[in-house]
């Protein structure tokens, strides 16, 4: 089927991708000021999907001093917070109304499943906005009682951090792009959010309907381009009060470098290399298709993806076949063809990371149980979901993230609960992990062990719009959603009056 065929499922989607699309910035759609465009592919053909606009420095700074003039002059941040909400909350309006046309537009330019951009992409984009809202008048500070001499009145404001620089990833092009935007817009600021080269399509189409939604022009801009270009000019430039970035770790710490210039807030939300921890009293019938879905969800392209299984000896062989076995059933395809279970990974870039990872992993002593090659021989970027055994902690596999449908399965003993958690703490990363067990007070005992952002007992990959998420050590600094990430997005001022 080719990309024509597959497209006409949604003919908004056909006609989006039939034009070349541009750059926002101060509300109007230009053309790169260098006139260039790269290529958008579709990962399960590798063919040429669409044009793009390649945005580059000098685009960067016209959308930075669009940004600016709107934080300073404009009605944006001076606007009652009731009335930021509401057009917030219209903007979610708008996305589910067009939930059809963006779930394919995410299929497409990313590869996951059509089914499953419909039911978590798209809803939970909306679910991000709508809460939100909710928050742009929940904004508060605090009276403070001080002990200097003399009588005052002391309180703090939260205000608005200014100018954000917005880096967002290629797995989750839209639902990234909402925990980005939505936050900084309840708080006040205005932005420039630069999306990923491998997926702008959704990205770009949101910021069509930010006019719509009646947010002024110069609050949302929108650019498409390299990391390298790009994003690197958007992460320095002493026209940005705060950078926020969700990718990989290396990237994170380059970040950090250009942000460096003129001391601007920064927040990373970056890799990880989560434990899957299943104990001997573990329900088995539930932790092997959890154990599975923490893996292969989004082809393993998640930055909390359950890649080190840590199964107790007496289940081991047992786990590890269940694991193997719902491997083996997945169906691999394009993402718009509705038995698709999974889809490509994104690019042939990837496509060769992961597969040199699987490579590496043999070449090391590991044995697999499952998969391990290419999952297609009719075009674009497929790899079977695989299942490693004999592993140890000195090999790549383990060590590093792969970003990809690949697990390192590995007994655990009778150790005590300290010893387990050195095991699942022995990595760089500290993003998520998940603990499989009936016996909800060594659950919580080993929650309180793991050092990660998040820990799921008997779950994984549970997100909701209110439950902060970030990292320990090199998986980030700061929160997304939830209360805490309104920290991202203002800054605190004291205010005290002699009495």
């Amino acid at each position: 089927m080719n990309i024509a065929q597959r497209i006409s499922i949604d003919p908004a989607a056909k006609n989006y991708v039939s034009k070349p699309r541009k750059l926002l910035i101060d509300g109007a759609w230009v053309n790169a000021q260098s006139g260039k465009t790269f290529p958008v592919y579709d990962p399960s053909t590798g063919e040429v999907l669409a044009h793009v606009a390649e945005a580059d420095a000098a685009d960067v700074d016209k959308a930075v001093k669009a940004a600016r003039k709107a934080f300073d002059e404009g009605p944006w941040p001076r606007m009652s917070p009731s009335e930021r909400g509401r057009h917030i909350w219209k903007l979610a309006d708008l996305i589910e109304k067009h939930a059809e046309e963006f779930a394919t537009l995410e299929s497409l330019d990313n590869g996951k499943p059509l089914t499953v951009a419909r039911v978590a992409d798209v809803p939970l984009t909306v679910d991000m906005f709508r809460y939100m809202a909710g928050w742009a008048t929940k904004i508060t500070g605090t009276t403070i009682p001080i002990s200097f001499p003399g009588e005052y009145l002391s309180f703090t404001l939260r205000e608005p951090v200014g100018v954000v620089g917005q880096i967002i990833p290629w797995n989750f092009p839209l639902l990234m792009a909402a925990w980005k935007l939505a936050p900084a817009l309840a708080t006040g600021c205005t932005i420039v959010l630069k999306v990923a080269e491998q997926t702008p399509l959704s990205g770009l189409r949101l910021g069509e309907l930010v006019a719509e939604a009646g947010i002024p022009n110069g609050v949302v801009n929108v650019l498409a381009g390299y990391g390298e270009t790009a994003g690197a000019a958007l992460a320095a430039h002493h026209g940005v009060d705060k950078v926020a970035f969700t990718g990989s770790t290396e990237v994170g710490k380059l970040i950090v470098q250009a942000a460096a210039g003129n001391l601007k807030k920064v927040t990373l939300e970056l890799g990880g290399k989560s434990p899957v921890v299943v104990l001997d009293d573990a329900d088995v019938d539930a932790a092997i298709p959890g154990a599975a879905g923490a893996i292969f969800f989004n082809h393993g392209q998640c930055c909390c993806a359950g890649s080190r299984l840590m199964i107790h000896k007496k289940i081991f062989d047992k786990v590890v076949a269940g694991v193997a076995k719902e491997a083996e059933s997945i169906k691999l395809g394009p993402g718009l063809d509705p038995d698709t279970q999974m889809g490509p990974l994104v690019s042939d870039e990837q496509f060769q990371r992961v597969t040199g990872y699987i490579r590496s992993g043999i070449a090391e002593g590991a044995e697999v149980v499952v998969g391990g090659k290419k999952g297609s021989d009719n075009g674009g970027y497929f790899v079977q979901p695989t299942v490693l055994t004999k592993t140890n902690s000195d090999m790549k596999v383990v060590r590093e993230e792969i970003f990809g449908p690949v697990v390192c399965a590995t007994p655990i003993t009778d150790a005590d609960l300290e010893d387990i958690a050195r095991q699942a703490n022995a990595t760089n990363y500290g993003l998520a992990a998940s603990v499989w067990t009936r016996d909800i007070s060594k659950a919580n005992k080993l929650a309180k062990r793991i050092r990660a952002g998040t820990v799921w007992i008997n779950c994984h990959n549970v997100f909701d719009a209110s439950l902060p998420f970030g990292g320990y050590k090199e998986s980030g600094w700061g929160r997304e959603m939830g209360e805490f990430v309104l920290n991202n997005y203002t800054e605190v001022k004291a205010v005290t009056t002699a009495l």
